[in-house]
């Protein structure tokens, strides 16, 4: 038999117990909802909020990575246009002094070409000084190295400078080269088809850089969606599971409500023992 004391309701107790454990519960999926995660902080979950912030970490230096790799993406795509520019200019440079070449020329007309010759020349310096992106000309005689982060513990992805510039490495010939004679158009001659095919595999050398900076580039990029992605499988809730919950919880709430109602109003009866 129960024991009718007016000092302890063991019911409203148990009520106020199973109230509070559905208000704690509700609170949990009012957050969830409102948030959009399941884990929003250390308390929720330990363990997967220290793998989310982690991940998040990553996620956010590689903010850093994609920057450095597309400006060293500009960088040499300056560098390459030049470097092709440089190639057509060697190009028409070489058919003029080939026609200085031809022993049949009049020397006026010779003059003509090696005129023509000297200005693609000036041509070719004027392209070189101005391949500069982010202060950085990879083209110059002395070019510094380019490099670039290519992940998130500080490891470099180099791109070596090429001299594309008149009297260097790759173009033999000087900035006042010039022929009066067909001898000396001959050797003139001789030395641009050597520059030429320098500078064609050396633009061909920025051109691979190019391509493997695309490539590692998109590479960060789809790591970073990956990771995203992860921490959101983690820490993400399901908005539509926890909206039906939500409904259950509100429910058994205002059921908890009523039984507490209950129990606290059934020592009322004790009174009628007094009348």
């Amino acid at each position: 038999m129960p024991n009718n004391s007016i000092n302890t309701n063991t019911g409203a107790l148990i009520a106020l117990q199973n109230l509070n454990t559905t208000a704690t519960s509700l609170q949990q999926t009012q957050n969830q909802i409102s948030t959009g995660l399941a884990v929003s902080g250390a308390a929720d979950n330990g363990a997967i909020w220290n793998i989310a912030q982690n991940s998040r970490s990553t996620v956010s230096a590689l903010d850093s990575v994609k920057q450095s790799l597309q400006r060293a993406q500009s960088t040499v795509a300056v560098a390459v246009s030049a470097g092709q520019t440089i190639s057509d200019l060697l190009n028409q440079i070489k058919t003029d002094v080939l026609a200085g070449t031809d022993t049949s020329l009049d020397t006026t007309s010779r003059n003509s070409l090696n005129q023509t010759v000297n200005a693609l020349i000036g041509q070719i310096g004027k392209i070189v000084s101005n391949a500069t992106f982010n202060n950085i000309n990879l083209i110059k005689t002395g070019g510094s190295t380019l490099q670039a982060l290519a992940n998130t513990s500080g490891s470099k992805f180099t791109v070596a400078a090429v001299s594309l510039q008149v009297g260097g490495a790759n173009i033999t010939f000087t900035a006042g080269a010039s022929f009066t004679t067909a001898t000396t158009a001959n050797t003139l001659l001789s030395l641009v088809s050597t520059s030429i095919v320098n500078v064609n595999a050396a633009t061909a050398k920025l051109g691979t850089a190019s391509n493997a900076l695309t490539t590692h580039l998109n590479f960060i990029s789809s790591l970073q969606d990956t990771l995203t992605s992860g921490v959101g499988n983690l820490v993400d809730a399901d908005v539509a599971k926890e909206s039906a919950q939500l409904t259950a919880l509100q429910t058994k709430q205002q059921l908890g409500i009523q039984a507490l109602s209950i129990a606290n109003s059934s020592k009322s009866a004790l009174l009628s023992l007094f009348r």
